[in-house]
């Protein structure tokens, strides 16, 4: 149908609700709101199912503005159609304390599905987010039961088609033909530096074309054709969609509009009040709304209710039906783990051999896959090597949703922005792996993760310069201790395969992301497995005390480097000299302990202290204080043998008694 007068007061309530608050702010975005306002209209009166009076409801649409920087589009949409936004939070924006940052972050209970920003992120996002609906449908639909049927929405950018992110994970949505994704990409042309054609001139349709995904293009200020380009789009199976918008960034500014001066700045008070004019606002008040206008709105509210009814009901006749399903559904739903499941959690002993800690690893998860359905995930490419696939299991493709195994392809970036939006539905456990040095290329959404609590396990494994012989290119020596860095992301560094264990039982119940940084190479099993489990759980522990009595130093490590300070204990006991080994897996876990648990594992009396990790030392003087050494690799390593670089390198046992030695003699 045609854009009415009443249509047009209402998107540019959108265009005016934007532009006074960046004024107000005097900082942020104001020319994409403007522009996309006609697209974002149409999507969140017309097509957009959600629930503003309850904005968790677990079927609810997922709607991303993963061109986060226009940020004050999706406040105010919040806010007119009555989810927990106010008028007076859109006057605080980007103020302290506010509800409404300079970019969205993760606040689901406010309507606000993920943290965007950093360009591409939500784009890999929404990705993730229709990975997860597909599986959960497959795994919980029944016919005339379509339990889970929503759909995921984004507004991307002109920047985001020039990431990289963006191309890994269209990429892999056109292989695995996600039908529930539709993007609207907001083509206005403009970048922070000018037009986009000085950098980026490609055929961005016919690129997605070729990875896959169903192409519209339309006017982004046409609404019959926003309109009919969603319907298309909602009614087109088997692949993904993109509806590029052309718009005019700025729409209505006249002296701004189409200008890069729009995409970052405050359009200024004498072009606010330009705006108004050209857009025939009735009023020369900042945030003004006609109330008719906010009452259309708010109609979705009710409209979102009465979708949440229906749905209800439809899980009450399911739950009728299947109740067994039901059950399992509503338990995800809940986010608690399976009854019993620790009690899948394997042991080992000395018996077992030697054994890479990456090796424990995928024992582990084979072991928990039949007690933890909802425990999925794979890898870059290097399943062979990560141990990352759960055998018996089917995997994750276009004919097999209800797969739980993950070819995330050569495409390290895109699977860390997968797993975000996979986890931001409750009960999935997901987990992705790849080597431990291409932790870089995955460190812009693992970031994101730390920053929204999510989660996510992260199976890093050949966590150090024992690599080998692919050299100092595959070599991690600053890896693990860059990534205990990120706030609110927790490093565990297993030293053998009952510390790894342990390590994925804390993984499994922490509220956030979890790295586990594993061995290639193989490792003596040292630990108790009950000692190893509480150890591992509280971040560190006592693996070995003094053979002498009272110790006269401690010797602290993490992952392969504690069978090596064990060895030097013996050595250094046939000297005279008692050393108590600590395992410190994980420095997060342990920072959160009683400081008399703390006292017990590292007594403070014990100034002479040695830490062994094979890796950079910066960050160890917290636990060596002033009278203890380091010990680590503070180059980058070398193409040998590991042994051979143990040796060179100045990490084995008998360097490290060396070490403790003469310390103990300074």
């Amino acid at each position: 149908m045609p854009k009415s007068d009443f249509d047009q007061l209402a998107i540019n309530t959108l265009r005016i609700l934007a532009m006074d608050s960046v004024q107000n702010a005097n900082s942020g975005h104001p020319g994409m709101p403007m522009g996309m306002a006609d697209v974002a209209y149409i999507l969140w009166t017309r097509h957009l199912n959600v629930n503003p009076q309850n904005p968790q409801w677990a079927n609810r649409d997922r709607f991303v503005l993963s061109a986060g920087h226009g940020s004050m589009l999706l406040y105010s949409l919040l806010y007119l159609t009555g989810f927990p936004m106010s008028l007076d939070d859109l006057k605080q924006f980007r103020q302290w304390g506010s509800k409404t940052p300079g970019h969205p972050e993760y606040e689901p209970h406010l309507g606000i599905e993920t943290t965007t920003g950093p360009l591409g992120q939500g784009f890999t996002n929404g990705v993730g987010m229709a990975i997860a609906q597909k599986h959960l449908a497959a795994r919980f639909n029944r016919p005339d039961f379509p339990i889970y049927d929503h759909r995921i929405y984004a507004i991307v950018s002109d920047g985001e088609m020039m990431e990289g992110a963006t191309h890994e994970a269209a990429s892999l949505a056109g292989h695995l033909g996600l039908d529930n994704l539709i993007y609207l990409y907001d083509d206005n042309e403009i970048s922070i530096e000018g037009n986009t054609d000085i950098t980026f001139t490609e055929d961005v349709a016919k690129r997605f074309a070729a990875y896959g995904w169903h192409v519209q293009e339309i006017d982004g200020h046409d609404s019959n054709a926003i309109n009919t380009a969603l319907e298309t789009a909602k009614t087109t199976p088997g692949k993904p969609h993109l509806i590029i918008c052309h718009t005019h960034i700025a729409f209505g500014s006249p002296n701004k509009q189409d200008s890069e001066t729009a995409h970052g700045s405050p359009l200024g008070d004498k072009e606010v009040g330009l705006t108004r004019q050209n857009l025939g606002w009735p009023s020369e008040e900042p945030f003004w709304a006609p109330d008719d206008v906010i009452a259309s709105y708010r109609r979705r509210a009710g409209e979102g209710q009465t979708l949440e009814d229906k749905w209800n009901n439809l899980l009450d006749r399911y739950t009728a039906a299947y109740p067994e399903a039901a059950t399992e559904f509503k338990r995800l739903l809940s986010g608690e783990l399976p009854e019993g499941w620790q009690t899948a959690l394997p042991t080992f002993t000395p018996d077992d051999g030697p054994m890479a800690t990456r090796a424990a690893s995928g024992k582990t998860l084979n072991a928990l896959a039949a007690a933890i359905p909802e425990l999925m995930g794979g890898s870059a490419d290097l399943e062979p090597s990560n141990k990352t696939y759960l055998k018996g299991y089917k995997e994750f493709q276009k004919a097999t949703p209800e797969g739980r195994n993950f070819r995330f392809g050569v495409r390290e970036l895109g699977m860390a922005g997968i797993l975000n939006g996979m986890a931001t539905y409750p009960g999935l456990h997901v987990y992705g792996g790849t080597f431990m040095v291409f932790s870089d290329f995955m460190r812009p959404a693992v970031r994101l993760a730390a920053l929204m609590g999510l989660p996510v396990i992260y199976v890093w494994t050949h966590d150090s310069v024992y690599v080998g012989e692919d050299g100092p290119t595959h070599e991690p020596v600053e890896h693990v201790m860059s990534l205990r860095l990120i706030p609110g992301m927790t490093v565990i560094r297993p030293g053998d395969a009952n510390e790894t264990v342990a390590a994925w039982k804390v993984a499994l119940q922490h509220p956030g992301p979890v790295a586990l940084a594993l061995s290639r190479q193989k490792l003596p099993i040292y630990s108790e497995p009950c000692a190893a489990m509480e150890g591992v759980a509280r971040g560190g522990y006592v693996v070995r005390g003094s053979p002498l009595g009272e110790p006269d130093i401690l010797l602290i490590a993490t992952g392969s480097e504690v069978s090596g300070a064990l060895a030097a204990q013996e050595i250094l006991a046939g000297q005279g000299i008692g050393a108590q080994v600590v395992s410190l897996p994980s420095w997060e876990l342990f920072e959160v302990q009683p400081e008399d648990y703390k006292e017990a594992v590292l007594p403070k009396h014990i100034t002479k202290r040695l830490s062994i990790e094979a890796g950079v030392t910066t960050g160890w003087e917290r636990y060596v204080g002033c009278s203890g050494a380091t010990m680590g690799i503070n180059h980058f390593g070398a193409s040998a043998p590991y042994p051979i670089l143990q040796e060179k390198f100045g990490m084995t046992p008998a360097d490290i008694a060396r070490r403790a030695a003469a310390l103990l003699a300074s």
